[in-house]
């Protein structure tokens, strides 16, 4: 995949403008909002009883609200999962980034990891859905079965980090993930994205999108 970025600013169409922590004030949520549409940024991405403040924030803006869900752990029901989303949606969110079940994939119980995306993705119908597979607990062949499970299951992202694992983003999971769902499905690199440089290779690498908490200072470098 062959892009052209030349300088920090055109990294904003990729990122997705990040507030995850528990204790994110209304304040924090606004100044956030208020940074997406000031640096033109693809979407602030949130926990999803936050969607409806933020979605007033962005009012009249390019900048499309999304929401996270099964999120850290992605160890909830899938039932629970598909409510949480729907719930999301019906207040406004625009895509929505799923915690995949790790534990039945490392139990290589692929009918529920499968089951569990693809009901997700049947519940927000035409709204893009993101599998987070949390990259740092697995292996590389979990790695490609993740992908092609997501891919199977109809979602349109796979996503390295939820960002409270331990481990982020690296440009041999970008390309591995890149390679397995191959050039009609996204990929997005989330987690320990420190630099210009660091974004730059892993979109080269295969990313499409990026999360990140430090957006403003990865385009005002």
């Amino acid at each position: 995949m062959t892009i052209s970025i030349n300088k920090p600013a055109d990294l904003a169409p990729f990122i997705d403008h990040t507030l995850l922590k528990p204790d994110a004030t209304h304040e924090e949520l606004k100044n956030l909002c208020q940074e997406a549409i000031q640096y033109s940024f693809a979407t602030v991405c949130v926990n999803s009883s936050n969607i409806a403040l933020v979605k007033s924030y962005l009012k009249d803006s390019s900048v499309k609200p999304i929401a996270v869900v099964g999120f850290p752990l992605g160890a909830c029901s899938t039932s629970a999962k598909v409510f949480e989303a729907q719930e999301a949606l019906a207040q406004g969110a625009c895509e929505i980034d799923m915690v995949m079940n790790i534990g039945a994939l490392k139990s290589k119980d692929y009918l529920k990891v499968f089951q569990d995306i693809e009901e997700v993705v049947v519940g927000c119908k035409k709204i893009p859905v993101k599998v987070i597979l949390e990259t740092s607990s697995l292996d590389n062949n979990e790695k490609s079965i993740a992908c092609a499970l997501s891919k199977m299951a109809g979602a349109a992202f796979v996503k390295t980090s939820t960002g409270f694992g331990g481990g982020g983003a690296t440009v041999e999971d970008i390309r591995l993930m890149r390679k397995i769902v191959g050039p009609d499905m996204g990929v997005k690199a989330s987690g320990g994205i420190k630099n210009f440089e660091d974004a730059v290779q892993l979109i080269e690498a295969g990313a499409n999108r990026l999360g990140s908490s430090k957006s403003v200072s990865l385009v005002t470098q």
